[in-house]
């Protein structure tokens, strides 16, 4: 991103409430985010950075366990996220919640679901790439704060900005990465398991070895 796109990117988050220092090295370390997540979201609320603000219905933020071990990261919201303000709530969204229950035998609530662009692109187009760099200081703010063990990438997109990688997520799926100290594992997004059933057994040994990690973390 060129200095006059951060400069915008900056003065645009001062106008929203959030504290930034001059500087254009990084601009993921010049921000400074507030470290409470009722707080983050307020400001995410009235976020104008992209042009997804001039069409979403809601901000879908993220929810689940603040103190949670395991940290899903999709895509974007689709129509019933924009419409509801929650994540993965959709056709999608129940099946991840079959998965979390069913596999991880863990309740939904006990794990927290966001996104690397908290408004929806229009007709559920993947995210531009200033559209998720806008959206990635909120994303890593939420990492921090919630400070998990575990971070699950459902789809190439989620991986490709988390890790900055244009790897495919069929040759990245089910291996253990690293982030900022935490494991990540990448995984088909629910939606594309939707429209590929036969690549649910492939999922189903992601999850187990998802399983595995976060009961190996328990007993630490």
């Amino acid at each position: 991103m060129d200095k006059l796109l951060k400069l915008k990117y900056l003065y645009k988050l001062k106008e929203a409430g959030v504290e930034y220092f001059e500087g254009f090295e990084s601009k993921d370390e010049n921000i400074k985010m507030p470290n409470e997540l009722e707080e983050l979201k307020k400001i995410c609320q009235k976020c104008t950075l992209c042009n997804l603000s001039k069409t979403r219905t809601n901000v879908v933020f993220g929810e689940g366990d603040p103190n949670a071990k395991l940290m899903f990261i999709g895509e974007g919201p689709g129509e019933m996220e924009d419409k509801t303000a929650r994540p993965f709530v959709g056709r999608a969204g129940k099946l991840l919640t079959k998965i979390i229950e069913n596999v991880l035998e863990l309740d939904r609530s006990k794990v927290y679901i966001a996104n690397i662009v908290k408004c929806r692109p229009p007709n559920n187009r993947v995210p531009t790439i200033e559209e998720a760099e806008s959206c990635k200081p909120y994303l890593l703010k939420q990492i921090e704060i919630i400070n998990p063990k575990i971070l699950v990438c459902l789809g190439k997109t989620a991986f490709m900005y988390l890790l900055n990688s244009d790897m495919p997520i069929s040759k990245v799926r089910g291996q253990l990465f690293e982030f900022k100290g935490k494991k990540v594992i990448p995984t088909y997004h629910p939606s594309f398991l939707l429209r590929n059933p036969s690549a649910k057994k492939e999922a189903y040994k992601d999850f187990l070895f998802i399983k595995k990690l976060l009961e190996e973390t328990w007993k630490n």
